[in-house]
């Protein structure tokens, strides 16, 4: 998307630039400019109530160079015993925040106007935003003095096959994403540290212990707290069945999820509490995640993002 010569660029015109943009290195650089343009005043309109409303890709743009596959096809990953392995970790945790940095984009464009979301909440996304772009450029970097490249190996879409999942609701979206997943990487995040470190990498290791790991803790709690936001200014949510509830050959976990997501009509919908707000994430996640999440958990990184166990442990595998 070009940007208007005759007036000045909105930050969802931004963002809509950076999401139609192929080059994931590139992507990080418009990125970085936009989100900076922003926090600097430069972009001072979200968006303008008179334009259309935008259209975000249905998958962002990307370059063919890294070869995608079914996650249950991806090779393994090791445990970083060997240059190999942990040149594939750092591969994965690249084409991780290359999709990192399309769902923040997304989520501004997507549905920041549409939700009429305050300022507040474009900010803080657009920080996220500089974050994963940050974390895709060192990465990346770290991968090539490594004696590879971003595309060397294969990597899977399973974390933007669930933004299509939550691409027409912003509290699934925030709750798949940034608090289910964001979360997931905290968990695996210090395995993932000492791996590199019994593996003689110490610099990839302080890259994730210090820059990478307390960054991400504040990514989980932007999720967590514009859940809530969303949650307490529309207590009363309507849901639309996601596709894979239609799957006949699921029937019996179907009306599982069905019979559980009902009793979302007995929470009193002048209930403004923490209660109300969490019963309301385990019926989303229910509805918009498929299986029981799965431990072990990382306690105290998900209770520093303000997502106590209350949040998460009646969702994990019994």
């Amino acid at each position: 998307m070009e940007r208007r010569s005759e007036e000045a660029e909105t930050l969802v015109e931004a963002a809509l630039r950076v999401l139609n943009e192929p080059d994931p290195v590139e992507k990080a650089r418009l990125g970085e400019d936009a989100g900076r343009r922003w926090l600097d005043g430069s972009i001072s309109l979200a968006y303008r109530p008179s334009d259309p409303i935008p259209t975000p890709p249905d998958r962002p743009a990307r370059l063919s160079k890294v070869k995608l596959v079914a996650p249950n096809e991806m090779p393994k990953l090791g445990k970083g015993g060997s240059l190999q392995s942990r040149q594939a970790m750092v591969h994965s945790l690249v084409h991780t925040e290359s999709w990192a940095i399309d769902l923040s984009w997304d989520i501004i464009a997507r549905f920041g106007r549409q939700e009429s979301m305050p300022r507040e909440f474009f900010t803080d996304f657009v920080r996220v935003a500089l974050d994963e772009g940050r974390h895709f450029t060192l990465l990346s970097a770290r991968l090539e003095e490594m004696g590879s490249f971003y595309g060397a190996l294969p990597a899977h879409d399973g974390l933007w096959d669930s933004a299509l999942e939550t691409s027409l609701d912003l509290l699934a979206r925030l709750a798949v994403e940034h608090c289910v997943h964001e979360a997931r990487g905290l968990d695996v995040l210090p395995t993932t540290i000492e791996r590199f470190r019994r593996g003689g990498d110490e610099i990839t290791a302080k890259l994730l212990e210090s820059v990478i790991y307390p960054e991400e803790i504040t990514h989980c709690a932007t999720g967590v707290r514009w859940f809530r936001y969303l949650c307490l200014r529309s207590p009363t949510i309507t849901y639309q069945n996601p596709p894979f509830l239609q799957d006949a050959t699921n029937t019996k976990n179907n009306e599982n999820l069905v019979e559980a997501f009902q009793q979302l009509d007995t929470v009193d919908s002048q209930d403004q509490g923490e209660k109300a707000v969490i019963q309301k994430f385990h019926m989303v996640v229910r509805r918009h995640f498929r299986g029981p999440l799965k431990p072990p958990f990382n306690v105290e990184a998900r209770k520093a993002a303000g997502f106590g166990p209350e949040w998460y442990e009646p969702l994990a595998i019994k």
